[in-house]
């Protein structure tokens, strides 16, 4: 095999599929990223058998061929080449030779058959939504996934699509956040679980750019996001996701009506008084027109008052501030709604236009409070 193409091109395509090489593996034929020159066209492609990505690059084909080459080696060679054109040579026995400029660099690649292939996917009713929309509700909703595998359905998010809704939803069991995007045409109703480290690893590739298009194509076992060059193939989580719509009550005592950036500004300043692991809750005391905020831990104190608009009761309630400040850093209203029951049930941050919900559940603060 012998191909040549520019290193930003080479190196493009290998940051997008080194996503999928797998940290840990007993085969060491997927720490191997495979280049595909078999037909008239450079293919990359990488596969942890949950999660493989293909980008095709631009290049010219001077000899056909295929081989799989170390991951890790390949990409930092890559990385470290000048600024100019590189040529990949193989012979019959995997030995390669990557040249550019005046620097030579020979290793020993593995057969490309030995490599296991993407698993090909049907694809019927693709579901088209634009790239930026993708990046953003996976920026909007991936940090409240579970990071343990003890329930596999809460490291995955929810994927629902009903005629031209598409509704995202992610939990870890203290909190739930819910995304709902309109989409310009109608599909039929699907619910898919698909894994948290397949929509991390595609926010990181993604451009997102609102006027180009991801193309999705879901069966029972896979999703498929395809975009600008490049195809991402992920199984998706089996199992009932849970079924939040019981959670998710319209009834409310207490509604305060508060400004996003202050309130996020305010909670922020609170941390500093609490070390990492430190389970010190913020406590909102909520009174007609004012929010007093105030957090005490082994470090010191600080409370702060914040203007409002409030309809219903009084009420005094805390929570983990951490949880509050995830879910704040992602909503870009100016302004947002906070719905409250009593100092046990959960809060609901929500807009006027329906866009979102995120509800995070009280932390009891008695003990705390002195």
């Amino acid at each position: 095999m012998k191909l040549i193409c520019s290193k930003a091109n080479l190196l493009k395509g290998v940051n997008i599929v080194s996503k999928a090489v797998p940290t840990r593996t007993t085969m060491a034929i997927l720490e191997c990223i495979l280049i595909d020159a078999s037909a008239n066209e450079i293919k990359l492609m990488a596969n942890d058998m949950e999660l493989g990505i293909e980008t095709i690059i631009d290049g010219t084909i001077e000899e056909r061929g295929i081989i799989a080459l170390d991951a890790k080696i390949f990409s930092e060679i890559v990385r470290k080449l000048p600024d100019n054109d590189v040529t990949i040579e193989t012979d019959a026995s995997f030995k390669t030779v990557i040249s550019c400029e005046k620097a030579k660099f020979n290793i020993i690649g593995k057969s490309g058959d030995d490599f296991s292939y993407i698993p090909y996917v049907e694809r019927n009713e693709s579901i088209v939504l634009s790239q930026f929309t993708l990046k953003e509700v996976i920026r909007q909703t991936i940090f409240s996934i579970a990071d343990n595998d003890n329930n596999k359905l809460m490291t995955g998010e929810l994927f629902e699509i009903d005629e031209n809704k598409l509704r995202v939803v992610s939990l870890d069991g203290h909190r739930i956040s819910i995304r709902y995007i309109e989409m310009k045409n109608h599909y039929d109703s699907k619910k898919v679980v698909v894994p948290g480290k397949t929509l991390q690893e595609i926010s990181k590739i993604i451009p997102g750019s609102a006027d180009e298009d991801v193309v999705i194509y879901i069966t029972n076992n896979h999703i498929v996001f395809e975009f600008e060059n490049t195809t991402v193939v992920s199984r998706l989580i089996e199992g009932e996701y849970f079924k939040i719509d019981q959670m998710l009550s319209s009834d409310y005592d207490t509604k305060v009506r508060i400004n996003k950036r202050e309130l996020l500004d305010c909670i922020d300043r609170a941390t500093l008084l609490v070390k990492e692991g430190d389970k010190k809750p913020i406590i909102m005391n909520i009174t007609d027109g004012n929010m007093e905020l105030r957090i005490n831990s082994f470090i010191g104190s600080m409370n702060e008052d914040i203007d409002i608009d409030k309809d219903g009761k009084d009420i005094m309630i805390g929570f983990n501030p951490k949880f509050f400040i995830d879910a704040l850093r992602v909503i870009d209203e100016e302004e947002v709604n906070l719905y409250m029951v009593n100092p046990k049930a959960p809060c609901f941050i929500k807009d006027d236009e329906g866009k979102f919900i995120y509800l995070i559940l009280p932390v009891n603060f008695n003990t705390a409070a002195n």
